[in-house]
């Protein structure tokens, strides 16, 4: 353990890790220092010097203390531990002539700036600055850039703190931000006037500390005090993002990140961000009925019994969708079982060992990334199906450690060593694995889709064991774990479950196509896929408009609490189930969401370890010998992987950009 280092600052004595700056050594302290290009997650870049302090027996003028460690202060005279004071005149004025200087080319724009009410400029600006300018001349102007659909820019306001360019290239990994110019001429910008082509472009909205960089979709909607705010958690993809929502009356008008450590630390990719406007689109807000091969609008009461005598006395299969919540899950598996039926969550075929834990989960936790040294990626791309966990391999990568990689080729942010495409480089690695400290595997979809999925698991489990590894199954689908955990599979799999099927109950189910004949049910929130095959449509809330439970990619539940309340005469999952069964006469032994989750927990009962990852014992699947053929990820396009996704607008114009920038120029003849 480093020896720790006593430290005075503003009369108050401390010990710190002599390797902390001395603005962190002051947080540690509890005393806060006003920043603005600093950010804990970025390098040290000390240009902004705001965070002037004064360090006693130093240098005769303030420094920056985001740049100076603890290490380098002088003791005084007799051995003394060093003196640092932040509330000194010296720091006082320090920080007014800062803050003067910044203000000199600001533009005077706060009441109509989208940033007005949460930006670290003005708030700083009232703490530690002056209440006059003494600056008379004309104020320097500077061009906006266009960085596409998603962030707006007013760089007249920047202040060249550089937090973006820093993001964009250490943890986004794409290099296409700098610094052009010199003195008044020196302005942040995209090289060559490029578009940046990443996922998680938005967080620099989050970073800027003032106005230059605003949410685009969101400018000019709402101000901050009009807003009701819901922390809950996203389902865009199966990491389990901690999100914050934010309401204006029914309506979503913007989500933003929410911190933890151990999923994604303080970041959400883009389709998290902006797909708001999807949850207004096509949705699903009453229910329907088919009569003479036309749906027409119909009451709760004629679809529930409609839906109750085509299922009566006929063999019924329930599948479960990519978004369905712990508790709908839960209530369709014992309804549908109930009446001698199967249920099914691996829609799309996906090798899934249900009961082993370790073989649908793994053993490892996301955060085990961050020290890894050595990390297999097998049939997986996780840029595209999981940003936020993407950027975190590169943090480790960043760090030393090595990435291989066995899949199809794709830029991942970072470089990693290509073994190959096919199941024999799998094999080939398992042939030649030695054991290796730190090191982690990580499986996606893309390698347990096809036919020989389960081989392919088991391989790769082999792998993880002949390398002492952790194991992580990078799921794409935000339900399909919790729907593992509640026993929603059928022996055999989605065939076996369709097989001799009469009637299909389809739970947000958009991602495959029913086959012809059975009689279909579908319960979701949006007019896709699933609704155009239905039968019987049952209007469901979205995401952020009921209380339930989700399990992210490492086994962790997760509670995601309602914003808004669904639209028209949408219902919560659960209670549609519950009032099906009612029309059966079989009904669930629940009259609330609390009785469900009684009945849950007990018979899951780590269900109710809220944002705990359970320890799953290591039990590997059979060895089997795969066939032959190469890996590809089951994400075709990132921006239009789910219903909500496919209705927003946004999502639609990035999926149009990814598409004209893909296509490769053809020189003119």
């Amino acid at each position: 353990m480093t020896d720790l280092r006593k430290i005075i600052i503003d009369d108050r004595e401390v010990e710190v890790d002599p390797a902390l700056t001395i603005l962190q050594a002051a947080e540690e302290a509890g005393i806060e220092i006003p920043r603005f290009c600093y950010h804990e997650r970025l390098s040290i870049a000390g240009n902004c010097r705001m965070c002037l302090v004064e360090v006693v027996g130093g240098p005769p003028k303030p420094m920056a203390s985001c740049a100076m460690q603890v290490r380098d202060l002088r003791p005084g005279p007799n051995g003394e531990p060093p003196v640092v004071r932040t509330r000194s005149p010296m720091v006082k004025k320090a920080r007014e002539g800062v803050m003067e200087f910044l203000l000199i080319n600001h533009p005077l724009d706060c009441p109509i700036c989208d940033q007005g009410g949460e930006c670290d400029l003005q708030d700083q600006a009232v703490a530690y600055g002056v209440d006059f300018s003494r600056y008379r001349e004309p104020k320097r102007a500077v061009e906006d850039l266009d960085l596409g659909p998603l962030v707006e820019t007013h760089m007249t306001r920047c202040i060249s703190c550089t937090r973006c360019v820093r993001f964009t290239t250490e943890v986004a990994g794409v290099a296409v931000m700098g610094q052009t110019g010199r003195g008044e001429d020196a302005e942040i910008t995209t090289y060559l006037g490029e578009l940046i082509d990443s996922e998680m472009q938005g967080n620099i909205v989050d970073l800027c500390p003032v106005g230059a960089l605003t949410n685009k979709p969101y400018a000019f909607t709402a101000r901050p005090w009009e807003l009701t705010r819901t922390e809950t958690i996203d389902v865009m993809d199966a990491l389990g993002s901690n999100i914050r929502v934010d309401t204006k009356g029914r309506q979503v008008m913007r989500i933003l990140p929410r911190l933890n450590e151990e999923v994604n630390e303080e970041w959400i990719s883009d389709k998290t961000r902006y797909v708001w406007d999807g949850l207004r689109r096509q949705r699903l807000d009453r229910p329907y009925v088919r009569e003479n091969g036309k749906l027409r609008p119909a009451s709760w009461g004629e679809a529930l019994a409609a839906a109750a005598e085509a299922m009566r006395g006929r063999k019924v299969t329930g599948l479960v969708g990519d978004l369905a919540p712990v508790e709908a899950a839960f209530s369709l598996k014992t309804l549908v079982e109930g009446l001698g039926g199967k249920v099914e969550c691996r829609v799309d075929g996906a090798a899934l060992p249900a009961g082993n834990r370790s073989g649908y989960v793994g053993t490892a936790a996301i955060a085990d990334i961050d020290a890894a040294r050595d990390i297999w990626l097998v049939g997986t791309n996780p840029r595209v199906e999981a940003p936020v966990l993407n950027a975190r391999i590169r943090k480790a990568w960043l760090n030393g450690a090595t990435v291989q990689h066995i899949g199809e080729a794709a830029d991942l942010t970072y470089d990693v060593i290509h073994l190959g495409e096919d199941r024999q480089a799998l094999l080939d690695a398992v042939r030649d694995a030695v054991p290796s400290e730190g090191s982690l595997v990580i499986v996606g979809q893309g390698a347990l889709v096809e036919a020989d999925g389960d081989a392919v698991l088991s391989q790769a489990m082999k792998l993880a064991e002949e390398l002492g590894a952790g194991f992580l199954v990078l799921h794409t689908a935000a339900g399909r774990v919790g729907a593992m955990d509640v026993g929603a599979t059928t022996e055999g799999g989605i065939d076996a479950a369709l097989d001799g099927a009469e009637v299909v109950y389809a739970l947000g189910v958009d991602e495959m196509d029913i086959p012809a004949g059975p009689f279909v049910i579908y319960q979701g929130s949006h007019g896709d896929r699933g609704a155009h095959r239905a039968d019987v449509i049952l209007p469901a809330a979205a995401y952020t408009e009921e209380r339930a439970l989700f399990v992210n990619t490492e086994g962790r539940p997760q509670l995601a609490l309602r914003a808004a309340f669904p639209p028209g005469e949408a219902r919560e999952n659960w209670a549609i189930l519950r009032a099906l069964s009612a029309h059966l006469e079989a009904p669930l032994p629940w009259d609330s969401l609390g009785q469900l989750h009684e009945a849950l927990f007990e018979a899951v009962p780590h269900m109710a370890l809220v944002d705990a990852v359970p320890v799953n014992d290591w039990q590997r699947e059979p060895l089997k010998k795969p066939g032959k053929g190469v890996f590809r990820s089951t994400v075709g396009n990132f921006w239009l992987s789910n219903p909500i996704a496919r209705a927003s607008a946004l999502m639609g114009q990035m999926a149009a950009l990814q598409e004209a920038r893909q296509k490769k120029p053809v020189a003119a003849e």
